[in-house]
């Protein structure tokens, strides 16, 4: 049969992440080392584990409500509220969801009409663009540059607006570029989200991991709150990446919305893993801390290395990634990923899979042992005095 034309035309317009080739692809060269997937090296903390056999071994394998246990969604209101000065009513203004990457889909389905424009500042994370498209709207990228240290600017996001502009995506700690944006750089985009009445829906899944400098919720800054939707999980700062757990954070109008898509699209996350979450919120900061400051250690490792190898590289402030220029190599991002990998066995992700604004760069997490780090900087090291 020919099934291409039983396909949604929103779906053909999708593509694979690239991520996701140079994943597959490590697999066919032995002994190689990945830096592609933004997941924690770390096992989840024993205490939240245990939390989690505690649950299964006394019976709490049932569906729960809609938005998640309660007690879950209180963790999360006190934690929202005492890191990030920004109060949410547990039960009628938080949705789990099975991580944070259902609800960016749910954000987008629910906010979107065919046609609707959603601005999204690039390089970006790579599940943006198709989530935009497969809920009907029109992705628009917005340019950020290196020299800037790839904060979105407002006087660039308003030359990006029209009158179909709905939604702007800000995700700081940024993936793929590391880079964060201090309380006064995000009030000049609270200035245009409120002067064009955008609504915005913040991802903050990394907002734990930031060196040197606190992280500042959108929604914290004045009038944001009731014009924006947070994003956040479990899977970065707790490395709870299996465990397929996140949240929404939104006004009580617009939560109300956001959980009807959520009731019939997934019904409620997993029990136990909402039953771990709580440990975390409850008894999981030292762990975190702990994380931070090995993370830091590496970031740090990285950035001097990439240096004294002689790519120009801006210096990462949050997340995990670092977002070295390849461009006085001579290669496109692809052939200096590809080579890479099967010359050198270091898996790297072109940074053209993160938007028009990544060409030239190449995106390296170092959420990886510190041996390995090493290894691949000594390859990556090899490579480019070989070229």
């Amino acid at each position: 049969m020919e099934y291409k034309k039983y396909v949604a035309d929103r779906v053909k317009e999708v593509t694979f992440s690239t991520i996701r080739y140079f994943f597959n692809a490590v697999n066919q060269v032995p002994d190689a080392i990945s830096l592609c997937i933004g997941e924690p090296d770390f096992v989840t903390p024993l205490h939240i584990r245990e939390a989690a056999k505690k649950a299964l071994d006394e019976g709490k394998t049932s569906y729960t409500p809609n938005p998640g246990i309660i007690e879950l969604r209180e963790e999360i209101a006190k934690y929202l509220e005492s890191r990030f000065n920004v109060s949410y009513n547990p039960s009628k203004e938080i949705i789990v969801t099975i991580g944070a990457s259902e609800a960016i889909d749910v954000a987008m389905r629910t906010l979107l009409n065919p046609g609707d424009e959603v601005l999204i500042p690039e390089p970006a994370f790579v599940a943006y663009k198709p989530c935009v498209v497969l809920a009907g709207g029109r992705p628009i990228s917005v340019p950020t540059y290196m020299k800037d240290g790839f904060v979105l600017k407002p006087e660039i996001l308003e030359k990006y607006i029209t009158p179909k502009s709905k939604a702007l995506i800000l995700s700081y700690p940024n993936n793929p570029t590391g880079a964060i944006m201090s309380r006064d750089e995000l009030m000049g985009i609270a200035r245009i989200a409120e002067k064009h009445d955008l609504i915005v829906i913040s991802d903050e899944i990394y907002a734990e991991l930031t060196y040197g400098a606190e992280h500042t919720a959108f929604a914290a800054l004045p009038g944001m709150r009731e014009r924006t939707v947070t994003i956040s999980g479990f899977s970065k700062a707790y490395s709870m990446t299996g465990w397929r757990l996140g949240y929404l954070a939104a006004p009580e109008g617009l939560a109300e919305e956001l959980l009807k898509v959520h009731q019939y699209g997934v019904a409620c996350a997993p029990s136990m893993a909402q039953y771990a979450a709580i440990e975390a919120l409850k008894n999981g900061e030292e762990n975190v801390k702990r994380m931070r400051e090995e993370y830091d250690r590496r970031r740090v490792f990285v950035y001097n290395s990439l240096k004294d190898m002689g790519l120009e590289c801006f210096e990462p402030k949050g997340a995990f990634y670092i977002f070295p220029s390849v461009e006085n190599t001579g290669l496109s991002c692809e052939e200096f990923a590809n080579k890479l990998l099967f010359d050198k066995k270091v898996a790297v992700v072109p940074g053209i899979a993160f938007g028009e604004c990544g060409k030239g760069f190449v995106r390296i997490s170092y959420a990886a042992s510190m041996e390995n780090l090493e290894k691949a900087m000594e390859r990556i090291n090899e490579f480019l005095k070989k070229i």
